[in-house]
């Protein structure tokens, strides 16, 4: 069977850089022992070195051209490769409810998409490595203080542990990004819960920083209706004199509480 050709309307970057390709697969050892989850193989340079790790794989597809490339090429994998839309996926049922590692080389354009499918799922995933565009590994990573510091920098870091590995280079890739990549690794904290309403941290976290450039006591004004607005002296707290990317996950959390008293 002829290579696959890339399409434009699925964000495909082939990898052809086999050094490349292994160094992602080994970011997966890091947490061993568990079954490890392929998203966006393509025709298999990720794929052939992780296969080569003592422990069960699958791969998830949505390209039905790709999907015959690797069935013919990787047999062995066959009843593994999952011919499905991974946003779509119920993850709970891959592996029939145990725990797995999650890697690729992710579409660029739906990047956030799965990492925010990670969070639904964190439970299951405690650990997710991979290649992405540089410049969201780099919000990934941020700390508070920072200019790529965002909405899902604090998502994820509330609840994994942001590694930025390498960086790559666009001639690895068939057809070349117009952007440098780059490898990253989450990894689970220790934090079981938020302490707080979640469903409001996150709405509290995309107002803010939807006016990231205005203090809290300006953006935070649009989550309240004229009956629950707070009196004056709520607006005049110190927290309130800051920017979204001034703040800590913990911080966040703190104002998240003095919000949902209002609520």
């Amino acid at each position: 069977m002829k290579q696959v050709k890339p399409k434009k309307n699925l964000g495909q970057h082939f990898l052809v850089d086999l050094d490349i390709a292994r160094r992602i697969a080994d970011t997966v050892d890091a947490c061993p022992g568990l079954p490890i989850l392929e998203i966006g193989p393509g025709m298999g340079v990720l794929t052939q070195y992780l296969a080569e790790k003592p422990r069960e794989l699958k791969a998830v597809e949505i390209d039905r051209e790709s999907v015959a490339y690797l069935n013919e090429h990787f047999p062995k994998l066959r009843d593994n490769i999952l011919g499905e839309d991974f946003l779509r996926m119920d993850l709970s049922t891959i592996f029939d409810g145990r725990p797995f590692v999650l890697t690729g080389n992710y579409p660029y354009d739906i990047s956030s998409q799965i990492f925010f499918k990670m969070l639904d799922y964190r439970t299951l995933i405690p650990c997710c490595t991979g290649m992405i565009q540089r410049e969201v590994a780099q919000r990934l990573a941020s700390p508070p203080g920072s200019k790529a510091y965002g909405i899902l920098s604090v998502m994820i870091q509330a609840w994994y542990n942001v590694e930025y590995l390498f960086t790559v280079d666009e001639d690895v890739f068939n057809p070349p990004p117009k952007v440098k990549s780059a490898v990253i690794r989450m990894t689970r904290n220790n934090r079981e819960t938020l302490g707080c309403d979640e469903k409001l941290f996150r709405s509290i976290v995309k107002a803010t920083f939807g006016q990231r450039r205005k203090m809290l006591r300006v953006s935070l004004r649009q989550l309240f209706t004229p009956a629950t607005m707070p009196p004056p002296d709520f607006f005049t707290q110190d927290i309130m004199t800051r920017r979204p990317e001034q703040l800590s996950i913990e911080e966040f959390v703190e104002l998240t509480e003095c919000v949902k008293k209002f609520m």
